[in-house]
């Protein structure tokens, strides 16, 4: 009997349930629903609403049985990093958890490095510093004195929150700890000097369990209201990054990874962390990945930023259909502007066109015109922020990397991935698309015993979905735009 595993996979905007099989060494995928995730504001600051949330993956599970797939094994969540809920006494969810994008840790990083020098924090954690990761966004409530710490007795990150609400069992799957900048990169499990110099409650803080670990059944009220039975709650690996490099279609080494979408995540895998100067200047993170590796990469602020401007143009009545944007963008003149893309002035803009705007004036460059010309800035500085981190990771690895795999909903976008080959010199192979939910379920189904090992599962996707390389083109013309790129940001 054909085993299907069902994968949740919600991003920071969007979130999908998805059926996954495995059948003459390929693997087939079924959507079964699409919802939305969007971030509530209230009172001046932005959540999730986490219980709707839920209710969008029990829809899910029930089409799922009511699309006939009975014979469901095992479901895994995996979501974006970061942030958490709160449970209190008697198992009850205290209130609904912010939204990373908040601005309650703006200026924040700044006072906790008055407690703990940010040299010993990215020691232990040989994590990337960025205000909204976890350690901030629970000092901020340490410094706030909220009101519901106090009554706190089990914090959980995004997924562990859906899976205990699932199965009633409080843990955490390793790659999402690794995401907080509380846990030790070494031992692999929270570091208390960080809890004690920020007099952060260690206590709250769940056991950590590996990837693939089996966390308990669905709860019977759940089986009976969707009308599923016998299915295992399984840790995938639960950061969306994390399954979506598990799924990336490479053998043997000297490649780098780019999960392009909201954000671009890209990097290496390694079996240890690389912590030292130098990853410590270029801000790089060493989170979990798949069978005890480290994802070592950079989060760069990825289609958000052009998201953020269509969302403008859409709100104003001008046409900004995606493809018709990419067409424009080509008969742009070339390298008008470039941008930093992770300036923090493109975190969470009321406009991101006047954002881009301030920023071009700011650093004595023309400004962006037609939406044709946005986008093209917005790609090519993007691409060359890519060439930017493939030469960190060659300064700081053994090997060159000569193949760049970029995965994910980002990797449809042609005009992306040629400006990456071209700016980075290197072929990009693209694909495949639902790389996060095809690493999901290939977790569920090495811990089903279905797959023997996670390169047994690569050639798996190498079989399945179609791949496009792109060749790099106009180098010289690349170079040169990387030369005005560093004069601008170094």
């Amino acid at each position: 009997m054909k085993r299907e595993y069902l994968a949740f996979d919600i991003g920071a905007s969007s979130g999908r349930g998805i059926v996954g099989s495995l059948e003459n060494g390929k693997i087939e995928l079924t959507e079964v629903h699409r919802f939305p995730n969007v971030q509530v504001l209230l009172w001046g600051h932005y959540y999730w609403d986490i219980l709707k949330l839920f209710e969008e993956l029990k829809e899910a599970l029930s089409n799922s049985i009511k699309k006939g797939y009975k014979n469901i094994t095992s479901l895994g969540v995996d979501t974006w990093g970061v942030d958490f809920g709160l449970i209190g006494r008697d198992n009850v969810l205290l209130g609904n958890p912010y939204s990373y994008r908040d601005s309650r840790t703006n200026n924040i990083m700044e006072e906790a490095f008055n407690m703990m020098p940010a040299n010993d924090m990215y020691k232990y954690t040989g994590i990337q510093f960025m205000q909204f990761n976890s350690v901030f966004q629970l000092y901020s409530m340490v410094k706030t004195s909220h009101p519901l710490l106090p009554v706190s007795e089990k914090l959980l990150f995004t997924p562990d929150l859906l899976n205990y609400m699932f199965t009633g069992e409080m843990v955490s799957e390793y790659s999402i700890a690794s995401t907080s900048q509380l846990l030790n990169a070494k031992t692999r499990q929270w570091e208390p000097e960080i809890f004690a110099k920020l007099s952060l409650p260690i206590d709250i803080m769940p056991e950590i369990v590996k990837t693939g670990t089996r966390i308990g059944p669905i709860l019977d009220d759940i089986a009976t209201e969707t009308g599923a039975s016998n299915i295992d709650v399984v840790a995938p690996a639960s950061h969306d990054t994390a399954s979506a490099v598990a799924a990336v279609p490479a053998k043997g080494e000297n490649w780098a990874y780019l999960s392009s979408g909201t954000w671009s995540l890209m990097g290496i895998e390694t079996a240890s962390p690389l912590i030292n100067d130098l990853t410590l200047s270029s801000n790089f993170t060493n989170e979990g990945g798949i069978n005890d590796t480290i994802r070592f990469l950079k989060n760069i602020m990825g289609m958000w930023l052009l998201n953020g401007c269509r969302k403008e143009w859409i709100e104003n009545g001008i046409s900004a259909d995606f493809r018709v944007l990419l067409e424009s963008a080509k008969s742009a003149n070339p390298f008008k502007a470039i941008i930093h893309p992770d300036d923090p002035i493109f975190l969470n803009p009321p406009n991101m066109i006047k954002a881009i705007c301030e920023y071009c004036s700011n650093t004595n460059q023309p400004l962006p015109e037609t939406p044709g010309e946005f986008t093209r800035t917005i790609l090519e500085s993007l691409a060359l922020k890519y060439r930017y981190v493939i030469e960190i990771i060659n300064q700081i690895s053994d090997s060159k990397i000569t193949t760049l795999h970029i995965v994910g909903g980002g990797s449809q976008n042609e005009l992306l991935n040629q400006y990456a080959a071209n700016a980075c010199g290197i072929p990009v192979v693209a694909g495949p698309i639902e790389a996060t939910a095809i690493g999901n379920i290939m977790v569920q189904a090495i811990t089903a015993g279905e797959i023997g090992s996670i390169e047994e599962g690569r050639q798996i996707v190498k079989n399945s979905f179609d791949m496009k390389t792109f060749e790099p083109q106009e180098t010289a013309m690349w170079d040169e735009a990387y030369q005005k790129y560093n004069h601008l940001f170094k």
